[in-house]
């Protein structure tokens, strides 16, 4: 994958349910994190006493964090809504010449920052709440 732009990678959210996904508003920063456990199945004659893993028997999570401030009042009602009621909805992330990955998730953090001279700011972080896709460009 060539060099990219960052404001180019896109997080969206689809608030009612209804499979109209929008950009959350004014995200100055993004990421997308993905892990997979392991499963040691290691046992006394294991080659050279080297550990093994037994192959796709792991729980795979995403997290996915982002900060920046909110463009109007919708944009801020749609994440404070779904942090406070613990929603699950789905999320997309698209990450230009690479993919989209979408998928149920949940605001796991919600911070809001001020300084007396600047801007009200937020960070948030989604967890996976279920299997993500990934849909390659």
């Amino acid at each position: 994958m060539a060099a990219q732009k960052g404001k180019d990678l896109l997080l969206k959210v689809d608030a009612d349910a209804t499979g109209s996904f929008t950009t959350v508003a004014g995200l100055r920063s993004r990421t997308i994190a993905f892990g997979s456990e392991t499963v040691d199945i290691t046992h006394t004659e294991s080659a050279g006493h080297w550990r093994e893993l037994l192959e796709g028997a792991g729980v795979k999570s995403a997290r996915i964090t982002g900060a920046g401030i909110f463009k109007d009042a919708s944009s801020d009602e749609v994440v404070r809504g779904l942090f406070f009621n613990s929603s699950i909805r789905p999320w997309q992330v698209v990450v230009p010449d690479f993919g989209t990955v979408t998928g149920p998730m949940q605001i796991a953090s919600f911070e809001l920052t001020g300084r007396h001279d600047g801007e009200v700011a937020f960070e948030l972080s989604l967890e996976s709440a279920g299997e993500l896709v990934f849909a390659a460009i």
